[in-house]
């Protein structure tokens, strides 16, 4: 009985864990030797289950120096399909944004990723959802990322290009201002390897350790 009582707290555990990360086990994509969740991060808590605090008001975003997250928009109903936005003081922080047995991806891993889909050029649209962007500028999600156009946050705290663009955070600084990221655009099929301030708000996903 101590057994099987072991073996459902485990399983109990990496549901769990799972969930935080965006779902269930059907939202883990394999993507040559790299498992990715194929929905973005929506926690509230850090790993060891410390609050991260959610930061509506715009001057108070624009005055972080610590990690952070919103609703685009400020508006709950956009996180069941997008997720959470989050500044890069929450990715970076000792605590831990993703959770046990996950990492925010570094610019490398990434690289790996859109090397491995056949380059930055023309990878997007094998990470791009079949649907939910503007202007006929969905992918083909060939790839199982399912990359939708959560928008972002700017530093100043306006939101904005929501089905456009999405933006996802890596934990690689670039210098003591600014950290590296990835876009995906409407417009075409490529991948962007871009820098923004710290204090930007980004999609996050998880990649396994």
């Amino acid at each position: 009985m101590k057994k099987v009582s072991l073996i459902l707290s485990a399983v109990m555990m990496t549901a769990m864990m799972l969930s935080s990360c965006g779902g269930g086990a059907s939202t883990e994509v394999t993507i040559g030797t790299q498992v990715w969740t194929s929905k973005n991060l929506d926690v509230s808590a850090y790993r060891n289950g410390d609050a991260i605090p959610q930061v509506q008001d715009p001057k108070a975003w624009a005055n972080l120096t610590t990690g952070a997250w919103c609703y685009y928009d400020n508006d709950a109903s956009n996180d069941t399909k997008y997720g959470k936005l989050y500044n890069w003081y929450a990715v970076n922080d000792p605590r831990g944004l993703a959770p046990n047995g996950y990492h925010i991806p570094t610019d490398e891993e990434w690289k790996k990723l859109t090397d491995y889909l056949g380059g930055e050029s023309g990878a997007g649209t094998k990470m791009k959802s079949t649907s939910g962007w503007n202007n006929n500028g969905n992918g083909t999600n060939s790839s199982g990322f399912s990359g939708l156009p959560g928008g972002g946050r700017g530093v100043n705290g306006p939101f904005d290009t929501i089905g456009y663009n999405g933006a996802w955070w890596s934990s690689t600084e670039d210098d003591t201002l600014n950290a590296w990221y990835r876009d995906l655009y409407y417009s075409n099929g490529n991948v962007a390897r871009n820098n923004s301030l710290k204090e930007s708000g980004f999609s996050v996903r998880c990649l396994r350790d």
